[in-house]
């Protein structure tokens, strides 16, 4: 078990070293972008990374307070199924009404990497490798995909 800080240290080395794994890597556009705090234009439209000592996850998470708005935009996505699927070369998990660790309502997209643990630095070998190709294929998936929301924004 590691204390408080340790982990905080380790949580923020790990994420430090994605980072600058990802840093050289341009966007789909060909600019630069910040890979860690990624903006998708998209007001409660997020693409998030997680990882703890039992799993990874990557994914698009739709977090507005209006039900009915949230399912509006997971619908859309629904509808850009299969350009994000094409552009990752996978299937992706569809969870249109979940709760996440705060207790607030959302819905997400998202790929899963079990066992992990962002805890011990041997996984970093299997968590970087999982979260950078997909990082770049949302990105790439965006590029074209964002202009589907243009009347919701």
């Amino acid at each position: 078990m590691y204390s408080k800080t340790e982990a905080t240290q380790l949580r923020q080395a790990f994420w430090t070293t994605l980072g600058q794994y990802m840093q050289p890597v341009p966007s789909a556009d060909g600019g630069p972008v910040n890979w860690m705090n990624y903006k998708t234009g998209l007001k409660h439209v997020y693409f998030r990374l997680h990882a703890d000592n039992r799993h990874a996850t990557i994914g698009i998470e739709i977090t507005h307070p209006d039900e009915g708005l949230r399912e509006l935009f997971f619908e859309q996505f629904r509808e850009l199924r299969p350009m994000l699927e094409e552009a990752t070369g996978e299937t992706w998990t569809w969870e249109p009404a979940a709760i996440n660790e705060s207790g607030q309502p959302l819905a997400r997209i998202y790929q899963e990497l079990r066992p992990a643990n962002l805890f011990s630095r041997d996984d970093w070998a299997r968590l970087i490798p999982f979260f950078k190709p997909r990082l770049v294929a949302l990105d790439e998936f965006w590029s074209t995909g964002q202009y589907a929301f243009d009347e919701l924004r």
